[in-house]
């Protein structure tokens, strides 16, 4: 390495520790401002999506217009669902969403990477083409996390509608029904859902799960190893 190059790394890196204290006071007033347009939400949970968001962009991918947050710790006979427009710091959408029927019943209990297991994933993803299927008009998306929601593409993970996600079904059966691992959505905001969320937004799923919370690389962003995992990774732009 030349004396020059090794300057302008150690520049750079200076940078980045100066800059770090702007970008936490700055995601901190985000979350503030997003909790204030959505009250219902766990503060945590929001706090976690917006950093796993930020994340990324700080490790090359480009930034969004939109976050949709799922907290899976909710029963799904509750809206747990909640889509911002992070431009505006508004809060677009609040919806019931469905999780796989190898997952759990009312609750989400369980979680998978693997195909064929109609079970849902957790961990941030990056939304990406709408298409018209066998659900209708849906969305596919890329899961960003090695191992936890990498094969969500493969899987076939994908928003779209389902007449089973109705409040009906929860006066009914005390629960909407299941999807086979997708975040299904009422047929009535299919569309809108879809459209806000299309062409290189960001998901993120919540779960309660220990060790992802403790290794994601999203979650545990500042870690030396999670930054040098992070800078090879070929995210979604």
């Amino acid at each position: 390495m030349t004396r020059k190059s090794a300057a302008m790394g150690l520049l750079l890196a200076l940078c980045g520790l100066l800059a770090m204290p702007v970008q936490a006071e700055q995601q901190k007033e985000l979350i503030n401002t997003l909790a204030l347009q959505a009250p219902d939400i766990d503060r945590t949970v929001l706090g976690k999506a917006v950093g796993a968001m930020q994340c990324a962009v700080r490790h090359g991918a480009d930034p969004s217009a939109r976050l949709a947050v799922i907290d899976f710790s909710l029963p799904s006979s509750e809206p747990r669902l909640w889509v911002f427009d992070i431009k505006e710091k508004s809060l677009l959408l609040h919806e019931l969403v469905a999780h796989g029927q190898n997952t759990g019943n009312n609750y989400a209990e369980h979680f998978s990477n693997i195909l064929g297991s109609y079970q849902s994933s957790i961990g941030l993803f990056r939304t990406q083409e709408s298409y018209v299927g066998r659900h209708g008009y849906s969305l596919r998306m890329d899961g960003l996390e090695p191992g936890i929601n990498d094969l969500a593409r493969e899987r076939a993970i994908v928003i779209h509608a389902a007449d089973y996600v109705d409040p009906a079904w929860v006066e009914r059966q005390g629960r909407i029904g299941r999807s086979q691992g997708c975040p299904a959505v009422r047929p009535e905001v299919a569309d809108l859902v879809v459209d806000s969320l299309k062409d290189g937004q960001y998901m993120f799923a919540y779960y309660p799960d220990q060790q992802w919370l403790d290794e994601s690389l999203y979650l545990n962003c500042d870690g030396p190893e999670n930054s040098e995992r992070l800078a090879m990774l070929q995210l979604p732009r």
